[in-house]
């Protein structure tokens, strides 16, 4: 996880510019930090906040090899097949480092070359002097984060973060749009004479479900036409070995539930297994005895780990709300609620451990069918497009969620469920059998490693819990502490004339309206660019709120026994 910011064609105080725009998302990389431009190309900086996981300062960027000094090259990602790639085309390594392939596989076939080949997860911005070009692409779920202002007058930014491009926005001129990258897309564009660009091409490279192209961690050989759960096993297995390359401390966070219960169990096997030189520390968090905070005490205590346990209270929900809100870049009501408690248990980690890698569970949901609506699919098929949909769209609500509240504390975040070869398989699986089966979510997932004694039975098999209510208690959930704090900060009028102030997404509740009035002060005029929609379960009716909590198959832990 680093940070890294462009600007290209951009007139004016372009010192200050740098300087105030540039150190806004200094937190995704607090190891180093380097701006640099080429006098040959007129108003063009690259910029790159790093977070060393591998190799010395000779990893550092704008990154340029002797042997193509004319590519500069800007990259937040891990690429977990650099070194198959390099034997595979005998390229000459100039460092450790992973990203360097990229470099090396654009001079050796161009932009596809390079996406094709790429097995990890990236937003990069490579500027080819040589060509006077541009090329820009991002990992296929968009698990590393990228947006990008570009307007009619030929100027272009891009940078990991919203908040190293807002304070631009007053020095470009003609009209311009600030948004999301697309992920499994790339981008080119022709730098002109005057340090401007010219859109030349955008390609979609890689879809939700897309087989891979790139020779695959697992051979597709190794797997057993007739043994669907022990390929699962096999894929899940080589998602997370493969996700172990890294030169600093791993760890799990860990709820207690399936998803990041099974990637804890995994990783600390795996450690084991490579000999890491130290017990790998796993993550709770919950508000006093919280039913996540007990579930995630009998796996750490199942699988070995050394097991932190943090707990919050509702002032600590209220001295960090306003800090989520800046830090995720969106008001989505979802989203903000299960950023919380995320924002406090990454704090916890970087201020009191060793630990900077961190691995957890998202994806599963979208990929697996675990929310709970997924029971009132109306057939196969529908449920087998939700879990696209979702996973298309993940890079605006989990995916965002993961990123920003890890990175806000300088931790790179890394998520198997995601791999590419893994969703590739279980989506092509047969569609009925990925649907909920007897009222339990993601039961062809928990029964893939019902034999594999990772887990405990009721963990394996532990019902899916509002994330909201795992983290506090039955009797008092999340969201109705987050309703407390907020009552007093907007008032009934605010909610009576809130679609006249805000027609995109109008916000409904006084929750709702906090959260959109606390990104406009922060990000002004950017709800309709990024945030399309709110986040909501489908297929239930008269629901408003988010919470799986209002669904009528949801039955909190207590209710349950």
């Amino acid at each position: 996880m680093c940070g890294i910011w462009a600007v290209f064609g951009v007139e004016g105080e372009t010192l200050n510019c740098v300087c105030n725009n540039f150190n806004n998302i200094s937190h995704r990389g607090p190891d180093a930090l380097r701006v640099e431009y080429d006098s040959r190309i007129k108003n063009a900086f690259l910029g790159f906040h790093r977070l060393a996981i591998l190799d010395s300062l000779c990893g550092m960027q704008p990154m340029r090899l002797y042997k193509y000094p004319n590519v500069f090259l800007i990259c937040n990602g891990e690429i977990y097949n650099f070194k198959q790639l390099r034997d595979k085309y005998n390229f000459s390594y100039s460092s450790k480092c992973d990203i360097e392939i990229i470099t090396h596989l654009y001079m050796n076939g161009g932009a596809k070359n390079v996406v094709n080949n790429l097995d990890g997860v990236f937003a990069f911005c490579l500027m080819d002097m040589q060509e006077n070009k541009v090329l820009i692409g991002r990992d296929p779920y968009g698990v590393r984060p990228l947006f990008r202002l570009l307007s009619t007058d030929g100027q272009l930014a891009v940078c990991s973060e919203t908040k190293g491009l807002i304070g631009l926005t007053d020095q470009v001129t003609g009209d311009w749009t600030l948004e999301p990258f697309p992920p499994g897309h790339y981008e080119e564009y022709k730098i002109l004479e005057n340090g401007k660009v010219e859109f030349l091409s955008r390609v979609c490279y890689h879809k939700p479900g897309d087989k891979p192209s790139f020779d695959t961690y697992v051979p597709w050989n190794a797997l057993v036409p007739t043994d669907v759960q022990g390929n699962i096993v096999k894929l899940f297995t080589g998602a997370i070995e493969k996700r172990l390359m890294a030169d600093r401390r791993i760890g799990c966070l860990l709820s207690g539930g399936l998803d990041s219960s099974l990637v804890a169990s995994l990783v600390v096997k795996l450690a084991k297994k490579h000999n890491l030189p130290y017990k790998v520390q796993t993550f709770a968090i919950g508000m006093g005895d919280s039913p996540d905070l007990r579930a995630a005490r009998q796996v750490a205590q199942f699988i070995d780990s050394e097991h932190h346990e943090i707990t919050f209270t509702e002032q600590d929900i209220a001295d960090v709300l306003d800090n989520v809100i800046y830090t995720l870049e969106t008001f989505d009501i979802t989203t903000v609620r299960a950023s919380v408690g995320m924002y406090l248990l990454a704090k916890y980690i970087k201020e009191k451990t060793s630990t900077t890698v961190i691995f957890s569970g998202e994806g599963a949901d979208e990929l697996a069918q675990g929310y709970i609506y997924f029971r009132d699919a109306p057939n196969p098929h529908d449920g087998h497009e939700e879990s696209l949909r979702l996973l298309k769209d993940i890079y605006l609500y989990d995916g965002l969620r993961a990123d920003r509240t890890t990175s806000a504390h300088s931790l790179e975040l890394r998520v198997p469920f995601l791999d590419l070869q893994f969703t590739n398989y279980y989506l092509s699986l047969n569609q009925e059998s990925r649907q909920p089966q007897n009222g339990v979510e993601k039961h062809l997932l928990r029964s893939a490693f019902d034999k594999e004694n990772l887990l405990p039975n009721n963990i394996l098999w532990r019902h899916k819990e509002a994330f909201s209510d795992g983290v506090a208690s039955i009797k008092k959930s999340l969201f109705q502490i987050i309703q407390e704090i907020v009552e007093s900060k907007v008032t009934d009028q605010d909610i009576e004339t809130a679609h006249l102030k805000y027609p995109h997404c109008t916000p409904k509740t006084k929750e709702s309206y906090y959260y959109r009035k606390m990104f406009e002060k922060n990000y002004p005029g950017q709800a309709e660019s990024l945030i399309p929609y709110f986040w909501m379960p489908r297929w239930v009716k008269n629901i408003t709120d988010p919470s799986a909590r209002f669904i009528k198959h949801y039955a909190a832990e207590e209710d349950s026994k």
